[in-house]
């Protein structure tokens, strides 16, 4: 297949969209595309750098799980969202766990070709540097939710963070295919915590829950409760 016919997709994000058109086109020459079904992984913490990846369709789960077996959700990425950045930089080992979510199909772009790219180009260093600090600024915004925010707060400002694909997305998804206890995972509360933020706010018209779906209703009500 070619992989022009997944620029309109990749188009729909803030990154790829800004890119300037050479690098565009440099990116789209050295991808592969790759499919995974349903839990199928796609790289585990420990593992080698291979590259920068795009969703294209589905969603990965990254995450990570202790020695004692307990999983901590960390994010759900969905499409035209990038990853994989993070090792593109200091060459060392993944950070974390990847796993397809669902059949997801993705672009590859292989560590190698790109970093020949970039020696080619050292120009196309800050753009990757804007996809890093992009993910940075976040994590340090979750970090202090996590420590100052009520648990409700916490999850209406994650809910709509997904909905835009995490800057990504313009306008945001009304529909997220996410179920209750990855929510719970990602936002480090309990499956009946979370359940009961969730029906509360059903209850006042502001989601729609169904199974393993949860629909944003009122958007500007849930951000309103995002900072409280």
């Amino acid at each position: 297949m070619d992989k022009q016919v997944w620029r309109p997709r990749l188009m729909s994000g803030q990154w790829f969209s800004h890119l300037p058109a050479p690098l565009q086109d440099s990116l789209l020459a050295a991808a592969r595309v790759r499919r995974l079904s349903p839990g199928q992984r796609l790289f585990k913490r420990g593992d080698p750098a291979c590259g920068l990846y795009a969703v294209l369709e589905g969603s990965v789960r990254i995450g990570a799980v202790s020695e004692q077996g307990k999983e901590a959700l960390l994010s759900l990425v969905e499409s035209p969202h990038w990853f994989g950045e993070i090792c593109l930089f200091d060459g060392q080992p993944r950070t974390h766990d990847a796993f397809g979510l669902g059949h997801c199909t993705l672009l590859h772009i292989p560590q190698t070709a790109l970093l020949a790219l970039l020696d080619e180009q050292p120009v196309y260093w800050r753009q990757l540097a804007l996809l890093m600090s992009q993910k940075l600024r976040l994590t340090f915004i979750n970090l202090e939710q996590l420590s100052l925010m009520p648990a409700a707060a916490r999850l209406a400002h994650r809910l709509l963070m997904i909905a835009e694909g995490y800057g990504e997305i313009d306008p945001p998804r009304r529909v997220l295919q996410l179920p209750q206890e990855q929510l719970a995972s990602m936002l480090s509360l309990s499956r009946q915590t979370t359940n009961q933020i969730l029906k509360d706010l059903q209850g006042q018209g502001v989601v729609n829950l169904k199974y393993g779906e949860i629909e944003i209703l009122d958007a500007e009500r849930l951000r309103m409760l995002a900072i409280i």
